[in-house]
């Protein structure tokens, strides 16, 4: 799985085998853009590849750069570890060559399947078992979707922002344009909590709190949304983190909006 040899990807281990793939995916890409363009992270469910992850960066500098800066890092309860991994991952070799095809791709099984058609008796018995095979794991496949939407539902009706207490006045709090210590972010999807936020600000020195709480008004395409608010140490210190995440892309569609109050 890893490797001593640096490499544009890295291998993370010992990751909350708890935390549902999509907000795993998307909390490692939230933590490790900070470090370079990234072009891919693959976080798989099957027992293989629990709690294991890998984020591939689009050069060595910001692959060596997030290993030096995340490993040992605090991560839904469990500390990351952090190594190259041992091979080149397929982003890295398509940006490398266009024409590059991954052997798990349609073309590439059309091709095997044409070329075993012409091949002896031994070999299309080896081709319907391979078949057989393909056809249960799209069965797997299809169960572990099943699955995943469930779950995605499940966060989407979770009510466990409404314990926590909305803005008092029933009103977003105004923003300002000093410098203060509190922060809002506002436009936060339904599935945002705490430790996920918390994982962004967390980066930045000063930081002492969040609190994710239910927005009391939709956004602009009549969605639930949340906001949150974060407390640093100081002004200043609150300053550094707002310049650098006020317009952060949080997930496709979501930009996150970050001001003073």
């Amino acid at each position: 799985m890893s490797s001593s040899q640096p490499n544009e990807t890295l291998y993370i281990k010992n990751l909350n085998d708890k935390v549902k793939k999509d907000e795993l995916r998307s909390q490692l890409y939230a933590l490790f853009t900070t470090y370079g363009r990234i072009l891919d992270v693959v976080a798989l469910k099957g027992p293989k590849m629990k709690g294991q992850a890998f984020v591939v960066f689009s050069d060595l500098a910001g692959a060596t750069a997030a290993l030096r800066g995340c490993e040992g890092m605090i991560f839904y309860d469990k500390p990351m570890h952090i190594e190259y991994a041992k091979t080149k991952s397929y982003a890295t070799l398509k940006k490398e060559d266009p024409d590059f095809v991954p052997p798990t791709s349609y073309h590439v099984q059309n091709a095997a399947a044409g070329r075993a058609l012409n091949g002896s008796s031994a070999e299309k018995r080896q081709r319907d078992d391979r078949m057989d095979e393909d056809a249960r794991e799209v069965k797997r496949e299809k169960t572990d979707n099943s699955d995943d939407d469930g779950e995605e539902m499940e966060i989407e009706d979770d009510d466990e922002g409404q314990k926590q207490a909305a803005p008092a006045n029933g009103q977003v709090p105004a923003a300002v344009q000093r410098p203060s210590a509190r922060l809002m972010c506002l436009n936060l999807p339904q599935e945002v909590t705490d430790d996920v936020l918390a994982v962004l600000f967390q980066q930045y020195q000063g930081f002492h709190s969040v609190q994710v709480v239910p927005s009391p008004t939709p956004n602009a395409a009549g969605q639930r949304v949340k906001m949150a608010y974060v407390m640093f140490d100081s002004p200043d210190l609150a300053t550094v983190a707002k310049e650098a995440l006020d317009g952060f892309t949080l997930k496709k569609g979501w930009v996150m909006s970050v001001s003073y109050i």
